[in-house]
């Protein structure tokens, strides 16, 4: 494929995207979208353990919990992507087995929260841990997690936004998602779409901004019990209403807006009123304790 000259040009000033995501050893294969997204638990885990330990509990506690919430989350997270994007699979000419080929990629973050925080109420009352100590120690980890997962994103050259020029502008390459790389012209060289915002970049950015925010908060704020949690859920749809809005990818759409776009939002929300709950429940507790040990 031969590009024209300002863009061959270009190109050499644009941030790279790798031609393989997938190794072949022999009948196993190693994708990068499925070890990135390994990382992240690696690390929430790990970040898991060193904050449920300042809250009373241990490190192996986090990862008992940890053994629950992180199967449920990634089931949550395929059912999402299914729902939402049903055509690869349902729709015309889809195959309905590639939903379960998560290895390819597709995995909402929605999901993976809302079923991922389902299991580790499971693993929380299996193992004698308070559910809103665990959310709160996970919520920078699921952060940090996020921001890793995010690089598969860069491995599969997907989730980019929209053409641009500017210095650290991100090439992508037509992809062959089954193979796991780049598809390649008849002069074996891999064919190139262009340069694109980088939105996975942007999110993964974002992710560690709001994980450092949500420990700092922890830190140098009095918050409830919860309270942590419920910055993060309200705190990540901020960044990804943004990032979701630059994207050029195929979306469903509700009103014209894609379908994430709508979901962040009633997220915030929730994340907001989970905020206020957390808040007025502590308050109760506290008066109930008051009022219990100065009666009448």
């Amino acid at each position: 494929m031969t590009l024209p000259a300002h863009l061959t040009t270009h190109l050499t000033t644009a941030i790279p995207s790798p031609v393989v995501g997938a190794w072949h050893l022999g009948p196993l294969t190693l994708r990068a979208y499925a070890l990135c997204i390994l990382a992240g638990i690696v690390v929430a885990v790990w970040i898991t353990g060193r904050r449920l330990v300042d809250r009373g509990g241990t490190a192996e506690q986090a990862l008992d919990v940890a053994a629950w919430a992180v199967p449920f989350g990634i089931v949550g997270g395929r059912l999402y992507h299914v729902i939402t994007t049903p055509q690869p699979y349902f729709g015309e000419g889809g195959q309905p087995v590639r939903a379960l080929f998560i290895w390819q990629g597709g995995l909402g973050i929605w999901g993976a929260v809302a079923l991922g925080a389902l299991g580790a109420w499971i693993g929380c009352r299996r193992n004698g841990v308070r559910f809103l100590d665990f959310a709160d120690s996970a919520a920078p980890g699921v952060a940090v997690a996020q921001a890793l997962g995010r690089w598969g994103n860069w491995f599969n050259n997907e989730l980019y936004g929209r053409h641009t020029d500017v210095p650290w502008a991100l090439t992508i390459h037509e992809w062959d998602q089954s193979k796991g790389q780049a598809v390649r012209d008849a002069a074996g060289s891999p064919i190139v779409l262009g340069t694109f915002h980088p939105t996975f970049l942007y999110e993964s950015l974002w992710c560690l901004v709001l994980a450092l925010l949500l420990v700092l908060a922890d830190r140098r704020f009095s918050l409830r019990r919860g309270q942590v949690f419920a910055l993060y859920v309200a705190g990540y749809p901020v960044g990804r209403i943004v990032f979701e809005l630059m994207r050029s990818d195929t979306a469903n759409k509700i009103f014209n807006v894609r379908v994430n776009v709508w979901t962040s939002i009633l997220v915030f929300l929730l994340g907001v009123g989970l905020f206020a709950l957390f808040a007025r429940r502590a308050r109760v507790a506290q008066t109930t304790l008051e009022t219990s040990h100065h009666p009448g």
